[in-house]
């Protein structure tokens, strides 16, 4: 346990962040599988353009990797195209 004001303060901190991570990371994780799990092309389509936004946002905010997102995007672009 921390002693220190400003080790207590990132403690709490943390726990926050940790939380709000967790959500969103699962959010995304969500978001990917309902692409991969779409019936039709226009549910697929759809539900693409919601997973990018996240996959965008998470990348911009830090939770994941640049890369990894556009990996994610083009892998699942393949996946939407190949349906119609």
């Amino acid at each position: 346990m921390p002693r220190i004001r400003s080790a207590k303060k990132q403690m709490r901190q943390s726990r926050k962040h940790r939380v709000v991570n967790r959500n969103q990371r699962s959010a995304l994780r969500t978001a990917i599988k309902e692409v991969r799990s779409a019936g039709s092309a226009a549910d697929a389509q759809k539900a693409y353009q919601t997973m990018e936004q996240l996959l965008d946002r998470a990348a911009r905010k830090g939770l994941i990797h640049k890369n990894s997102a556009a990996r994610h995007k083009s892998r699942l672009w393949k996946v939407v195209s190949g349906m119609k």
